[in-house]
């Protein structure tokens, strides 16, 4: 899996659905086909970045991306 935002393969996870990434410190969010993006915020909170992405929700196949159950 490769982030959307800067392409690094340094992608954690840190829950069923959620992974962050280590190169551009993004929050993903992931269900079924449906992406969400996000910037964690220096107090933890989570601003939305889907609108920078496409302006509308984030639906796509990601090439490589596998989620294990």
């Amino acid at each position: 899996m490769k982030c959307p935002n800067c392409n690094s393969k340094d992608i954690g996870k840190i829950g069923s659905h959620q992974f962050y990434c280590w190169g551009c410190f993004i929050e993903l969010n992931v269900n079924g086909e449906k992406m969400s993006v996000y910037q964690v915020e220096e107090d933890g909170t989570l601003s939305s970045l889907d609108d920078l992405f496409f302006g509308e929700e984030i639906v796509q196949e990601y090439p490589g991306m596998h989620i294990a159950p």
